[in-house]
C-alpha cells in the first residue's frame, strides 16, 4: 500500500506543486507586506500575550517571549494545517466529480503550505534568539527534528478528520472547540511544571503538541540534544497517525463521491 501511495505522490507532486502555489497567491494577494507577515504576525502576537501573560501570571521563565514564541509558532503551524485540510474534500468537491485526482493530496496540499509558513514563521524566532543574545548552538540546527515528526502527525491526522468531515459536515464547528481547549493542554504560554501534582498532567504529557514544543525549546533555547525518549515519542505519535490516517482515509475515499 504505502508503495502504491509513494508511486501515485511521484506521479501528481507537479499538482500538488501548483496547489501550494494557488493558495500563496491567493493568501498574499493584494498585500503590500506579502510573506513578510508569516513573520511578523507571530512577533505581534507574542507581543500582545508576552505584555499580558508576563505580568498577570508572572512565570518565572526567562526570555518569556521566545519561550512563548516557540510554542506558538509550533501550534500555530499545527492549527492551520488542521483547521484548513479539515474540509478540504467537501471544498474541492466539484473538481472530485470532473476528473480523477488522488483525493489525499488535497488536504496533505493543506498541510504542506501551513509548513512552509511556518518555515518562513521561524524568521520570527531568529529575531526572538538575536533580541534575547541567546549564544548559538550546534543543537540549533536541529530545529527541523521536531518540526519533521509533527508534520508526519499533523499529515495523519488531517487525513483522519478531513475523512470524517466528509460524512459529519459538523465536525467542523467542533473541532474549532477542540483546537481552543488543546491550546490551553499545550505548555505554549505557562510551564510544564505547574501542572505537576494535577490530574491536568496526564493530558498534557499524552499531547503529542507537547513533545514537539518541548523538544524544539531544547535545541533552541537550552543548546540540548533531543534525548531518546523525545524522538521514540515524537515521531512515534507522527508515524502511528500517518498510518492510522491513511488507512481511514482509503476506506471512506471511495464513498466520498455520493456525500460531497
Amino acid at each position: 500500500m504505502l508503495k502504491a501511495y509513494a508511486e501515485t505522490f511521484n506521479k501528481y507532486k507537479y499538482l500538488l506543486y501548483n496547489l501550494i502555489s494557488r493558495d500563496f497567491r491567493v493568501k498574499y494577494r493584494r498585500s503590500v507586506l506579502g510573506i513578510l507577515w508569516s513573520m511578523l504576525n507571530p512577533i505581534l502576537m507574542v507581543l500582545i500575550l508576552n505584555a499580558v501573560f508576563s505580568r498577570v501570571f508572572r512565570f518565572e521563565i526567562d526570555n518569556f517571549a521566545l519561550y512563548l514564541i516557540s510554542g506558538q509558532t509550533l501550534f500555530t503551524f499545527f492549527n492551520e494545517a488542521t483547521s484548513s485540510s479539515i474540509f478540504s474534500i467537501v471544498e474541492a468537491s466539484s473538481l472530485i466529480k470532473k476528473v480523477y485526482i488522488p483525493k489525499y493530496l488535497f488536504p496533505m496540499e493543506k498541510v504542506l503550505f501551513a509548513f512552509v509558513n511556518c518555515i518562513f514563521s521561524m524568521l520570527a524566532v531568529v529575531v526572538m534568539l538575536l533580541i534575547y543574545k541567546v549564544p548559538f548552538s550546534w543543537t540549533m540546527l536541529l530545529f527541523f527534528v521536531p518540526l519533521v515528526g509533527e508534520l508526519m502527525f499533523a499529515c495523519g491526522f488531517s487525513l483522519i478528520i478531513s475523512c470524517l468531515c466528509v460524512f459529519f459536515r459538523d465536525l467542523k464547528h467542533l473541532y474549532s472547540v477542540l483546537l481552543t481547549a488543546w491550546m490551553y493542554m499545550t505548555p505554549i504560554i505557562y510551564p510544564i511544571s505547574i501542572v505537576e501534582g494535577s490530574w491536568i498532567r496526564y493530558i498534557v504529557y499524552l499531547n503529542p503538541l507537547t513533545t514537539y514544543v518541548e523538544t524544539f525549546r531544547s535545541v533552541v533555547m537550552y543548546g540540548q540534544t533531543p534525548s531518546a525518549e523525545q524522538l521514540l515519542v515524537g515521531f512515534g505519535y507522527g508515524i502511528i497517525f500517518m498510518a492510522l490516517g491513511l488507512f481511514i482515509f482509503r476506506k471512506g475515499q471511495d464513498k466520498f463521491i455520493l456525500n460531497v
